[in-house]
């Protein structure tokens, strides 16, 4: 599994420097794809699915700020925040109307930039995302009522709670050297203190106005979840699928955690081959 970025490309937004990175086809590119990640991870986890789908199509991909390339020890992280700058981010790459791809979080900050940023979409995968009540886990909740506490800790029990934590949302495992990538952002100083700061900044308040507005999405929709996603259960997977309009197909994959992308980039890949193909 090829889990390399391109170099990334920094944009300025809000005076942030924000990392991208955009995955060009050897040909005439048929389309724009934009691919959105959540938390904790970075633009990391759709590589092996955007280098697939680059194949024949512009996709562009960022690491949002507070995560991956983007660890900045100042900036706001609130999910309102993100999606302002989603909008912005897309408007510096110059694409209008791209096919989005969306997982966890991202999930909410796709759709808030579309819901409330009036941003335009071709349309919209939804992959195991975070938005309808209730999220969090206690843990989590825990740490966003005590950052300062769990920013405290020794190296060696911060890296063992951040390796847990995020093993803890794939539950058949991810082989040793993508786990390490995946924590290796949130390790030393400011990988630390970023890692407790993006907990303490997500609040469930900040994404309820996009769940009152999901009935006024303009794209048309598909849903993709892991059917044993211990993070948030399939069972919102319906629950979106009721709320948003035309009630979009869901795409279930068997044996699959919260971490579709990686777990199961074959499938994930194959899954957007067939819906983008659809708009061809």
């Amino acid at each position: 599994m090829d889990t390399e970025l391109p170099r990334p490309h920094y944009l300025t937004v809000d005076g942030i420097r924000v990392a991208t990175y955009v995955f060009e086809p050897t040909h005439q590119a048929v389309g724009e794809v934009v691919m959105c990640h959540g938390t904790p991870w970075s633009a990391r986890v759709w590589a092996e699915v955007a280098r697939h789908v680059g194949r024949d199509r512009r996709v562009f991909l960022w690491d949002m700020p507070g995560y991956g390339q983007s660890i900045t020890p100042d900036a706001p992280l609130d999910l309102t925040t993100q999606m302002s700058r989603f909008a912005q981010v897309q408007s510096l790459w110059g694409v209008t109307r791209p096919h989005v791809v969306a997982h966890d979080i991202g999930g909410a900050v796709a759709l808030g930039a579309h819901l409330l940023r009036d941003c335009g979409y071709a349309s919209l995968f939804l992959w195991d995302i975070v938005t309808l009540d209730p999220w969090g886990s206690p843990f989590f909740r825990l740490v966003a009522d005590h950052p300062e506490v769990f920013a405290q800790l020794p190296d060696a029990l911060h890296a063992a709670l951040v390796r847990e934590y995020i093993a803890g949302a794939i539950p058949h495992g991810l082989p040793a050297e993508q786990l390490d990538a995946l924590v290796q952002p949130w390790l030393g100083g400011n990988g630390q203190a970023g890692f407790y700061r993006q907990i303490a900044a997500l609040r469930p308040e900040h994404t309820r106005p996009v769940v009152e507005r999901l009935s006024q999405v303009r794209c048309p929709t598909r849903i993709g979840w892991g059917a044993d996603d211990p993070w948030i259960p399939v069972e919102q997977a319906t629950r979106l699928q009721q709320l948003l309009p035309g009630r979009p197909d869901l795409v279930t994959l068997d044996g699959v955690g919260h971490l579709a992308p990686m777990e199961s980039a074959a499938q994930v890949a194959q899954a957007i081959d067939d819906w983008l193909g659809e708009f061809a």
